[in-house]
């Protein structure tokens, strides 16, 4: 399978793409837009096989991720610059017509663009483990915190109390929880591409905050639900039953898109593409082939 590497200009920085397969005038290529803010497109390596089936994939690093720049400007990291990138990207690798998968902060972002710059040429959507509200977001994980013992219950609660987030206590109480509703520690067991670093810290300390439950960064206020009306591409949400994309976060979204249809993956956190790949596979082959 051709894979091609390449960096795009972007403002003095400069964004990390990865193409993999070739153009096919019969499938529209599939751009993958990545979780965080502050992971990296490495997960979506996963995907590389279904390059075969002839549909060519397009993955890229955000600005402060991966292989692309790191600024140390902290007013880079907002939801603005990123969309900007994503406008840019499309334009200098000629996406005229694409499909779009955004996971997590990527559906996010897909939501911005779409609701805010009325992109043409998408052919359809997939918002996979996002929300609409950060709001809603967080009264959901303190929700999902509940389920966790009490000893890890408390070192949250304190680390939220006293600001303090580098506690043994409450470090340890948040990988519980991250293991429980989002992915397990890469080890030397995890695939390859989980195992490689994001580079991704500062971004998602600036533009999220400390944890998933404690959301002070750049995207805190962020709220497109009252705009996604204005979304009238296809689109399908996914989102897992033990996800921390909850299925309240996950209707929400669907129900405020007109003609939303939506997946719920049994068993699976907040990546199916890892916990349930086949299926994930399936129902992306089959969503795609239904809007070329």
């Amino acid at each position: 399978m051709k894979i091609k590497e390449g960096y795009m200009p972007f403002h003095e920085y400069k964004t990390y793409y990865r193409i993999v397969g070739e153009p096919n005038a019969d499938k529209a290529p599939l751009l993958l837009i990545h979780g965080g803010p502050g992971s990296s497109h490495n997960y979506f390596e996963l995907m590389d096989d279904y390059a075969e089936t002839g549909r060519q994939l397009i993955m890229y690093d955000q600005v402060g991720c991966g292989k692309s720049s790191l600024p140390e400007d902290p007013a880079v990291y907002v939801k603005e610059t990123w969309a900007e990138e994503l406008i840019a990207l499309r334009k200098y690798l000629h996406l005229d017509e694409i499909h779009m998968l955004g996971q997590s902060w990527g559906g996010m972002l897909e939501m911005y663009y779409l609701t805010s710059f009325d992109p043409q040429g998408i052919k359809s959507v997939m918002i996979d483990g996002s929300p609409s509200s950060i709001k809603l977001w967080v009264q959901e994980q303190h929700r999902l915190i509940k389920y966790l013992s009490y000893e890890d219950r408390e070192a949250i609660a304190e680390a939220e109390r006293t600001g303090d987030f580098n506690n043994v206590k409450y470090l340890a109480a948040n990988d519980r929880y991250m293991e429980k509703y989002c992915w397990d520690d890469p080890d030397e067991n995890s695939p390859e591409p989980l195992r490689r670093p994001t580079n991704g810290k500062r971004a998602s300390l600036i533009a999220e905050g400390p944890n998933e439950f404690t959301e002070n960064g750049t995207i805190s206020d962020f709220d497109v639900t009252d705009q996604l009306h204005k979304i009238h591409v296809p689109v399908l949400v996914t989102s897992g039953t033990d996800d921390l994309c909850t299925p309240l976060i996950a209707k929400t979204v669907v129900d405020h898109i007109p003609g939303a249809k939506w997946h719920l993956f049994a068993n699976s956190r907040h990546l199916a593409l890892l916990d349930q790949h086949d299926e994930f596979i399936d129902v992306l082959d089959h969503w795609l082939a239904a809007n070329d």
